[in-house]
């Protein structure tokens, strides 16, 4: 596949020298109406102001239960030990996450095609859809890693090539979601600003930003302005279920230090409008277990 060097064009330049800036967006946060979807009108103004939806009960106790033994499942599978999609704690070595799940698990290819996830997806986006990234995380109780503020268009931007903040992100709470367990934090609205980042990407810097990123994140000052201008909002809420949020709405997760284990299902849709091209701030692509680059849409 011939991939498009653009970077010439780039509308949102990360990864500079000097003093970073905050850049408006110049693209949507919803692409398409009311008429394109399950999302009623009200609920798409609002997604496109805070730049996240939550939908409560989008997985029944069953379906969750069902999801749950196949996470357990994956993660005790000693064949995907070695696997380089499934990435471990830093610290313990246990396992974080699992990169490209819906091509190891067919309950999860099923899920991402499953008309209340799907038909959001395009709706929001305005378009069909695939998959950039699928995964699973692992936040265990007592010793589950946070992950830092950051922008996931930003890394996606610098080093995989996503033009445009056209990808919204699904995450499916398997457990509950407590204040406490090391929920996933968002700065509502902060999605209409592109945070620039200081440094250069290393060479194959996936290889330990999966684990611990200290490239491609934002500046304390940064944070502090940006939760002075937008405040910060939790996900709580039930297994089963879904926080919808834009691909550049500032996010990140505290330490689990409670017995309460919080895992999820993380699924990135992607336009095929907005197809991947060369990366704008990194010498070569990341693979595509972390980004993917087939852009065939996804049918049910």
């Amino acid at each position: 596949m011939t991939i498009m060097d653009t970077r010439v064009d780039d509308g949102y330049p990360t990864r500079i020298t000097g003093t970073p800036e905050h850049l408006p967006r110049v693209h949507p946060t919803v692409w398409g109406t009311e008429a394109d979807g399950p999302i009623d009108a009200a609920t798409l103004a609002n997604h496109d102001a805070k730049g996240y939806t939550v939908v409560d009960g989008l997985l029944s106790p069953g379906e969750v239960q069902t999801y749950w033994q196949e996470v357990v499942r994956l993660s005790s599978d000693e064949k995907l030990r070695d696997d380089e999609r499934v990435i471990t704690e830093a610290r313990t070595g246990e396992v974080r996450s699992i990169f490209d799940v819906h091509e190891i698990s067919g309950l999860i290819a099923e899920l991402i095609r499953d008309p209340r996830v799907l038909d959001r997806a395009r709706q929001i986006l305005g378009s069909d859809v695939y998959i950039h990234q699928s995964r699973i995380n692992y936040m265990p109780g007592f010793k589950g890693t946070g992950f830092y503020w950051h922008s996931d268009f930003e890394t996606w931007h610098a080093e995989d090539g996503m033009p445009s903040p056209r990808a919204v992100s699904c995450s499916i709470a398997l457990t509950d979601n407590y204040p406490y367990n090391g929920g996933l934090m968002v700065m509502p609205g902060s999605q209409r600003t592109f945070v620039q980042c200081v440094g250069e990407t290393p060479d194959a810097n996936y290889k330990s930003s999966l684990k611990d990123q200290r490239v491609g994140v934002p500046s304390p000052d940064d944070i502090t302005k940006l939760a002075a201008d937008y405040s910060i909002d939790q996900f709580t809420g039930s297994a089963g279920s879904a926080l919808w949020f834009d691909s550049n709405i500032m996010h990140g997760s505290s330490n689990n230090i409670t017995p309460y284990p919080r895992s999820n299902i993380f699924l990135v849709f992607n336009s095929v409008e907005n197809a991947l091209q060369q990366p704008f701030a990194a010498s070569e692509p990341r693979p595509s277990f972390i980004a993917g680059r087939d852009t065939a849409p996804i049918t049910r």
